[in-house]
């Protein structure tokens, strides 16, 4: 019997184990908001959106229009780009500015003179030296190996990150970029795929060039080093292709974007002073999210300019989706959508400026470009929502709101956006470049 009564458990080696259990739980299962650095973190970052926020955004959509306007009456003689294999051929303001110089391989940070629109200030790691990416692993959450793609994001010092060789990186969790980092991808063939995300999160000056990113998937979560001085447990990612969080002077261009778990590139939590363009999608139900919740307000800062992207086939919907904030949706090619082009709610004021928008031939029912999502009529048609220049095909059509000839936040000098007609030239190169070193890209 004393052996017997030996084997049962004991209360207090019970009641420890319980204790370390719960306390690993506890931890395991923080949310990152409950992070005294992450706190601090983000309440820098929030400041630095504000700052970056322009109370004038019809200045920045002006000064945009007015380099396509340039760019296009300097190439009028140019007839239709389909099936071209000539020169190389740079056919809007942002690739004319770098894209045709041979020698663009030694003078790689003049991209960063090169962004328009809402995140024209941003230029990455232009001030930091180069950081060559040679290992493609992501083994190491913690203590990342030095040479591989997250030892070089998590730095603290402005960096300008390049890669040694076609490389394809298998995220293990998400990738958490610190602040002043481009992430340049001319030169070799490079993707992210197959695993877990980019974090943008409470950081401002970055650059996202010239990669792959393709079938990402929502992560568990782990214990992830963000910077050289901190290391903390993430809750589990979404599995967007790009999440950039209470972030601001953020440029994400020439990217080939698709199959990602949520969406394809999430700009939230207060995010401003963001460019997107010469970028391809396919393949995906959510594509863009603009402000996460209707309950969101710090998102009325959020300016975003989306431009010369290709949506191309097989997308569903959110093109973008916005709440709150301000957004130039101007010179991008739609083919195609299954429910619709452009939606949103909480007031968000959407310029629509020389677009195509082509539907579906076969879903007379996805016609509509817009959507107002859980909001009644009486409500969102004081919504600024325009469309000026877009050319519309197969059907499609945009429901325009707020008063037609009541248009406050725009100058008497506002100048239009090329016409929809010019579309398929300033877009002809979206997506990731076959850059050489040596050659024009």
């Amino acid at each position: 019997m004393e052996s017997l009564q030996n084997c049962e458990p004991d209360r207090r080696g019970l009641f420890f184990f319980f204790a370390v259990f719960l306390a690993f739980a506890a931890v395991s299962y923080a949310s990152v908001e409950d992070d005294e650095y992450w706190r601090k973190r983000a309440e820098v970052a929030e400041a630095r959106a504000r700052a970056a926020y322009n109370p004038d955004p019809e200045s920045v959509t002006n000064s945009f229009n007015r380099a396509v306007h340039r760019v296009l009456e300097a190439n009028s003689t140019r007839r239709s780009l389909r099936g071209y294999a000539g020169k190389c051929l740079a056919t809007n303001p942002i690739d004319r500015c770098w894209r045709c110089r041979k020698n663009w391989g030694r003078h790689r940070k003049r991209l960063a003179s090169c962004v328009k629109g809402f995140g024209h200030h941003t230029t990455g790691g232009k001030d930091g030296r180069f950081y060559v990416v040679t290992d493609s692993s992501d083994n190491e959450l913690i203590n990342p190996r030095p040479g591989t793609l997250r030892y070089a994001v998590i730095r603290s010092e402005p960096l300008w990150i390049v890669f040694a060789r076609d490389m394809t990186i298998r995220l293990s969790e998400e990738l958490i970029v610190n602040s002043n980092k481009t992430i340049d991808g001319r030169g070799a063939r490079v993707a992210i795929a197959n695993g877990a995300q980019i974090t943008i999160q409470n950081v401002h000056n970055i650059i996202i060039h010239n990669i792959r990113i393709k079938n990402i998937k929502a992560a568990s979560g782990a214990t992830i080093r963000d910077s050289p001085e901190h290391f903390g447990q993430r809750m589990q990612s979404d599995g967007d292709g790009i999440s950039v969080l209470g972030s601001s002077d953020i440029w994400i261009d020439h990217v080939s974007m698709s199959n990602c778990a949520d969406g394809i590139i999430d700009v939230i939590d207060g995010s401003t002073a963001v460019t997107i363009s010469n970028s391809h999608f396919a393949h995906q139900n959510n594509v863009m999210l603009f402000g996460a919740t209707d309950s969101a307000q710090k998102d009325t800062i959020m300016q975003i300019t989306v431009a010369f992207n290709h949506f191309g086939r097989h997308l569903i919907q959110r093109m973008p989706r916005c709440r709150w904030g301000f957004a130039h949706v101007v010179n991008n090619d739609y083919t195609y959508w299954e429910m619709y082009a452009i939606g949103g709610s909480q007031n968000p004021t959407i310029i629509s400026q020389g677009n195509r928008y082509k539907a579906d031939p076969n879903n007379r029912a996805a016609g509509e470009v817009t959507k107002r999502e859980y909001t009644p009529e009486e409500v969102w048609r004081h919504w600024t929502w325009r469309s000026e220049g877009d050319v519309m095909q197969n059907g499609a059509y945009f429901i325009e709101s707020g008063p037609p000839s009541k248009r406050s936040f725009l100058r008497s000098d506002f100048l239009k956006a090329k016409s929809g007609k010019s579309v398929g030239r300033l877009t002809r190169f979206s997506g990731v470049l076959k850059c050489q070193i040596g050659k024009r890209c």
